[in-house]
């Protein structure tokens, strides 16, 4: 195969002109302007951002020393605020085809909201705070979930964006979670609804759909599903209840699946781990499954008995002693 600089050089032609055919197909992915999407990066820049006004002792910039917390605060908030008009009137533009200047007035009123709310958000963060240092044992101090906890930082950046999403804000919202679940495994979508004083325990591969209703003083542990019974509606069921409402001092554990917009986990319910969930819970339920048989075999396929800490362990063997 000819290596040359000149036949390598015509290959690369020959490609680009194939893709540019390609391209002029009309499809999404065939789309050749640029600017016409919010930009990840930025976002999830502004995602650390928000995150220092929520925590200004905890998530620092290193890019300057901070002499006059006033200043440095009046600071932050504007290259927020910059950034963040200029990525929702994008988002505007490119998703609801809104004139640029619509689009620019639209997004300085929803930024003006989003920070207005910022307190707001602080609060219900403070309960969730309380919520994880009181329910798990294994916290040595508060400062430890802002720092080192998944679940505290995936509840923290998705009341943020709940709080666009609740505004109307295309794409942004979705951006900033998924961002928050690549780095913890937790997938709340920004419209689920949560309430007051929520813990997430461990986390990984926590699903929380977006018609989700949680109420105050929940907590949920890893693998959980909140989710909805079936999507084979495809886009007929968007704007449609498909998700679980939890309500009122719920525990849910480890690996539980709770489905359908007609469930309702009733107040002071427990939920254990691994159940399966289509039907309404009444208030101060338990639920769990009855114990599965447990089978050993060794390797040769033998059923035998564990050994207990009181007994040697029993074979079970075709063969005589």
């Amino acid at each position: 195969m000819n290596s040359s600089p000149e036949c390598l050089a015509s290959r690369i032609h020959a490609l680009s002109d194939q893709l540019m055919m390609d391209y002029g197909n009309g499809r999404v992915v065939d789309r050749l302007e640029m600017f016409t999407q919010p930009d990840r990066q930025v976002i999830e820049d502004m995602i650390g951002k928000m995150l220092r006004l929520i925590f200004p002792g905890y998530y620092r910039d290193y890019t300057f020393r901070i002499f006059n917390p006033t200043i440095h605060l009046a600071a932050l908030i504007e290259d927020v605020a910059f950034h963040l008009i200029r990525e929702v009137s994008i988002a505007l533009r490119g998703s609801r085809q809104m004139p640029e200047e619509e689009a620019n007035r639209r997004a300085e009123e929803i930024t003006e909201v989003f920070l207005s709310r910022l307190p707001e958000i602080r609060s219900y963060v403070e309960m969730d705070l309380e919520a994880a240092y009181d329910g798990d044992p294994a916290a040595s101090s508060k400062e430890e979930i802002i720092i080192a906890y998944p679940g505290f930082y995936a509840i923290t950046v998705n009341r943020l964006a709940h709080v666009l999403y609740q505004l109307d804000v295309p794409l942004i919202p979705r951006i900033m979670t998924e961002f928050a679940h690549s780095k913890t495994g937790i997938d709340i979508h920004p419209g689920a609804q949560i309430g007051k004083y929520f813990f997430i325990d461990h986390g990984t591969g926590i699903v929380v759909g977006e018609t989700t209703v949680i109420g105050d003083h929940v907590k949920i542990y890893q693998g959980v599903t909140l989710g909805a019974l079936s999507t084979r509606g495809g886009q007929k069921l968007h704007g449609h209840r498909r998700h679980p409402t939890i309500e009122d001092r719920v525990t849910i554990y480890a690996g539980a699946s709770i489905l359908g917009g007609e469930t309702v986990i009733g107040h002071d319910s427990v939920i254990g781990s691994n159940v399966f969930i289509t039907r309404p819970v009444p208030p101060g339920t338990r639920v769990s499954i009855k114990s599965q048989e447990l089978i050993y075999k060794n390797g040769e396929g033998i059923v035998f008995e564990p050994e207990t800490p009181d007994q040697e362990p029993v074979w079970s063997s075709s063969c005589s002693e």
